[in-house]
């Protein structure tokens, strides 16, 4: 298990950005795939972005076009960028890291608030 620390999340404007970062206990570079996910009230899990130590990268449907993840060896840091942010995109957002996205024994942070309002 990997001990992952996430931080950025708070209230946004609609319309606004948003820059969430997630620092692993271990070295990026080792870690196959890593992601955010996200959680609304009432509604299941869903991916936002996923991106592999190859640099591929995979996004939700809910935030094609929008968001923007990116990992750092020299900073160890996993970053997410989203823009044009809606009142739809509330939600606990989730760092992931594991072996792939289904990895059973995969690792996850304790989650950030995001609140997209006015």
């Amino acid at each position: 298990q990997v001990e992952l620390v996430e931080s950025g999340g708070g209230l946004v404007q609609p319309g606004g950005s948003l820059r969430l970062t997630c620092v692993p206990s271990a070295r990026i570079w080792r870690l196959r795939v890593m992601a955010w996910y996200r959680q609304a009230p009432g509604q299941r899990r869903e991916l936002v972005g996923a991106i592999t130590n190859g640099g591929r990268t995979s996004y939700g449907d809910s935030v094609k076009g929008r968001g923007t993840i990116s990992r750092d060896n020299r900073t160890n840091t996993l970053t997410l960028q989203m823009n044009s942010l809606e009142a739809e995109d509330t939600a606990v957002y989730s760092c992931f890291a594991g072996d792939s996205l289904s990895d059973p024994q995969g690792s996850w942070g304790q989650g950030t608030q995001v609140t997209v309002s006015s």
